[in-house]
């Protein structure tokens, strides 16, 4: 299973992605997430209306490029919970300690971007920075899971994010909510895909502008997902939909207005990215 989330014909659809000719493409449209309340909701008050609502089942799509569509962040999370430092390389170059335990926060829905998405980098931060990594996808409530639970069942699918973060606005606040939460702050996608294994290693890199900036393995992880979803369910209880970062790997740094970031992992594609300076606020 593969799927994108996409605007079409003025509407917000949700499409079936396969490989065609080595590249991905929009083969159906597809039924939209229980947890997308948005969605099913513009979709109840159009048909009450009357109004022209593209039905997935009985509408005849025409395949399309994944790359020509208007691609949207393929989750509608409830909340997003990261993991820091679950690369050893990483927390070192950062100049931390190893943790003992997955260090968490936490980014705002509203920090969502998608592929090809500008990031506002804000004003009141000097040094914003990328941090590529893997994200999965919760499939179904999942409340105290012991650690022998069948994880993979809870896991909808997999996908690229890049957790960008104003450095120096983490380095002085002390946690970390205004410096990961910015609006665009969390770019998400191009597709979600149960189609890939991170337990059998899955290469995550990013480029800037060209240039390899990261290269990491999810066998590298300091704690496991299996790990990481009873760690988190001991004390939150994850909703259907809920968007999991799992860390990034060495690597990380600044970037400035102009510059376009690419995240890349194993069957899941790139995530680009440009870099932009917000307005300043009157």
């Amino acid at each position: 299973m593969k799927y994108c989330r996409f605007r079409f014909e003025n509407q917000v659809m949700y499409g079936a992605v396969e490989e065609r000719g080595g590249e991905p493409w929009i083969v159906d449209l597809a039924a939209a997430p229980e947890e997308d309340l948005a969605f099913h909701l513009a979709h109840a008050r159009a048909l009450a209306a009357k109004e022209l609502v593209i039905d997935p089942a009985g509408f005849d799509f025409e395949p399309m490029p994944l790359d020509e569509a208007e691609l949207l962040p393929p989750v509608t999370p409830s909340k997003i919970i990261c993991v820091g430092r679950n690369y050893r390389e990483h927390a070192k170059e950062l100049g931390n300690e190893v943790p003992t335990e997955p260090l968490l926060f936490f980014k705002p829905p509203s920090s969502l971007l998608g592929h090809k998405g500008t990031v506002l980098m804000p004003p009141q931060s000097e040094r914003v920075d990328f941090e590529g990594e893997l994200a999965l996808v919760i499939a179904r409530r999942a409340s105290k899971l012991p650690a022998d639970a069948d994880w993979r069942s809870y896991v909808r699918g997999y996908t690229i994010a890049n957790d960008v973060t104003a450095r120096d606005l983490q380095k002085k606040d002390g946690q970390w909510t205004r410096a990961k939460g910015f609006d665009t702050f969390c770019a998400v996608g191009p597709v979600v895909s149960s189609e890939v294994d991170p337990e059998k290693g899955l290469t995550v890199e990013t480029r800037v502008n060209g240039e390899l900036r990261q290269h990491g393995s999810t066998l590298d992880f300091i704690f496991s997902i299996p790990a990481l979803l009873t760690y988190i369910t001991a004390a939150i209880t994850l909703e259907e939909g809920d968007l999991l970062l799992t860390g990034t790997p060495a690597g990380v740094g600044p970037v400035k207005a102009g510059d376009r970031v690419d995240v890349a992992i194993d069957g899941l594609g790139v995530l680009s990215n440009r870099f932009g300076a917000a307005p300043n606020p009157a």
